[in-house]
């Protein structure tokens, strides 16, 4: 299934204006599940961060900048450099950004493989990048390399549980066919991020029973549906209607809970 030109139109009809393009965001994070875990993560680190200024933040991999949105919204003070190998997508966040007046963010097209900026940053944020990347640790020890002593790095990414979605396909791949892995087994991401340098790792498994569910809800079968023909873009609001209220409670059960197993995972690595 193609889950990118989805992504590309959905960006496209709601980048007309800044207010579109907020809204689109409120969207996103109602909707992904990782947007709940993710912030939910930031916010813990930012209440021991809140009373220093200056704070140099990454977000490695911005596709459309909603991550770099809400942490340059935690605290002006804050400086986010946001980076990605898309220049169509870097292009899009820098005139969206400059127009709503957020000049403390920086956009720059970059591969992370090469990516390193040495004892800049105190906060590097990975959301759904590590599984489009062959070459992984380079990318880990590039991060180690860049962040400041006593940083932490935040990573969100599919576990090997069915991250991809692979199990309910069979031999037709996943449902999101850009991945280079299926997903990360716990114990695998935490030895690599060691082998790069970092000196604690906590990794937690997320989308346990709940938050599969929500994500079929909310995500997968509207994929699903578009991908057959556009013209369920005039059911897609009616769906919600019915669907979005069992989609939230299944997201909200599964920021609460912890899981045994999942198909996604929260790491957090520090230096």
């Amino acid at each position: 299934m193609q889950y990118d030109p989805i992504k590309r139109t959905l960006g496209h009809v709601f980048n007309k204006t800044p207010l579109l393009r907020i809204l689109f965001y409120r969207l996103l994070d109602l909707l992904l599940l990782r947007a709940w875990h993710v912030k939910k993560e930031i916010r813990l680190w930012a209440r021991t961060a809140v009373k220093s200024k200056n704070r140099q933040l990454l977000d490695a991999g911005s596709g459309f900048g909603q991550y770099s949105y809400f942490m340059s919204g935690l605290n002006p003070a804050w400086f986010v450099d946001a980076v990605d190998v898309k220049d169509e997508q870097i292009a899009d966040c820098k005139a969206f950004f400059n127009r709503i007046g957020r000049n403390q963010v920086v956009f720059e097209i970059a591969d992370l493989t090469r990516f390193s900026k040495p004892e800049r940053y105190d906060l590097i944020v990975s959301v759904d990048v590590m599984e489009h990347i062959l070459e992984d640790e380079a990318v880990f020890r590039n991060f180690y390399d860049s962040l400041t002593r006593g940083g932490m790095l935040l990573v969100s990414t599919p576990s090997d549980q069915g991250g991809s979605d692979v199990h309910d396909h069979g031999n037709e791949g996943s449902f999101i066919d850009e991945h280079v892995r299926d997903g990360y087994n716990i114990e695998d991401i935490c030895h690599k991020l060691k082998r790069a340098g970092f000196t604690r790792t906590e990794a937690a498994y997320t989308y346990g029973t709940p938050g599969q569910l929500g994500w079929k809800l909310s995500m997968k079968y509207p994929i699903l549906m578009l991908n057959a023909s556009k013209i369920f873009f005039l059911v897609l609001p009616f769906y919600y209607i019915l669907a979005y209220p069992v989609a939230f409670g299944c997201n909200w059960l599964d920021c609460k809970m912890k899981h045994k197993t999942g198909t996604g995972l929260i790491v957090k690595a520090y230096k």
